[in-house]
């Protein structure tokens, strides 16, 4: 369990994940309780869900963005391929990838162990992952339905 300079650390970072999202009128669901903020975004094509933990105990910020959907079991190695090139280009971040489920998961993460954190941390995980999602959502998709062959997407995304 975090000890309390750990616990009061992490609730000043929630506060300023908050006043972050509120900036931009974002509709936001919070688990004070829990440090967890909840909230949507409208893309250019698939709608994207995020979840922001502030993690106490790790002194972490974690994001999260699950597709809202899951690789067909047909197309569960090109969704793994799909991930790792994807993955491989990034400078932060990256998609986690169940081979079982087909599930493709948006994480970034930020330490705040021993820091002062500003909105501006907040602003680059969220417009980054944004960005991200919004990307490959719509090509991972593309590539569950057929649409697009795996070659074709290492090719414009190598």
């Amino acid at each position: 369990m975090a000890d309390e300079k750990k616990i009061e650390l992490a609730k000043q970072v929630y506060s300023t994940l908050c006043a972050a999202i509120e900036k931009r009128n974002w509709n936001f669901e919070k688990d004070e309780e829990k440090l967890v903020v909840f909230f949507g975004v409208s893309g250019e094509d698939i709608p994207m869900k995020f979840v922001l933990i502030v993690d106490a105990e790790r002194q972490l910020v974690r994001l999260m963005s699950p597709l809202p959907f899951n690789m067909s079991e047909a197309k569960r190695l090109d969704g793994a391929i799909a991930t790792c090139v994807a993955t491989f280009g990034m400078a932060d971040g990256n998609f986690d990838y169940d081979l079982a489920t087909g599930e493709v998961m948006f994480r970034l993460t930020a330490s705040f162990r021993n820091s002062v954190v500003g909105e501006g941390l907040f602003q680059y995980m969220i417009s980054l992952s944004c960005a991200v999602v919004d990307k490959y959502n719509d090509q991972f998709l593309a590539i569950d339905k057929g649409v697009l062959d795996i070659n074709d997407f290492i090719k414009n995304n190598s």
